[in-house]
């Protein structure tokens, strides 16, 4: 059921501390963490502590959640010091567009120049 843990999921293991994870800030709906394969000198992933897919169903399940989870996404980019320099926040949805973990997560990325397009 959405919102609730499941068990076989990473992102949920990381939340209850069953699966250890480099914790740079948590609150009381959001968990943020060093991604362990970084794409750019500050690369942090923030979850909400419940479990939604993606970006999009979060947002419509629980949208204060959802701005819980940018909100943090920019307080990541401020204590990284990677505010002024600018930073990305991307959300993966779906395989095909590289989401390898469903559980809605924004990665927070800085720190060097990023290209526009993506790949």
């Amino acid at each position: 059921m959405a919102g609730e843990p499941q068990a076989d999921c990473l992102f949920c293991k990381i939340v209850s501390g069953d699966v250890p994870a480099t914790v740079v800030r948590e609150t009381d709906t959001t968990v943020a963490f060093r991604d362990i394969n970084p794409q750019a000198p500050t690369h942090v992933l923030v979850i909400p502590k419940v479990h939604h897919p993606d970006g999009a169903s979060l947002a419509a399940a629980e949208p204060a959640i959802a701005a819980d989870v940018l909100r943090e996404a920019g307080e990541v980019a401020r204590e990284e010091k990677i505010d002024a320099t600018g930073y990305r926040i991307v959300f993966n949805t779906g395989s095909g567009a590289g989401q390898t973990v469903f559980h809605a997560h924004a990665h927070v990325l800085g720190g060097r120049g990023l290209q526009w397009p993506p790949g």
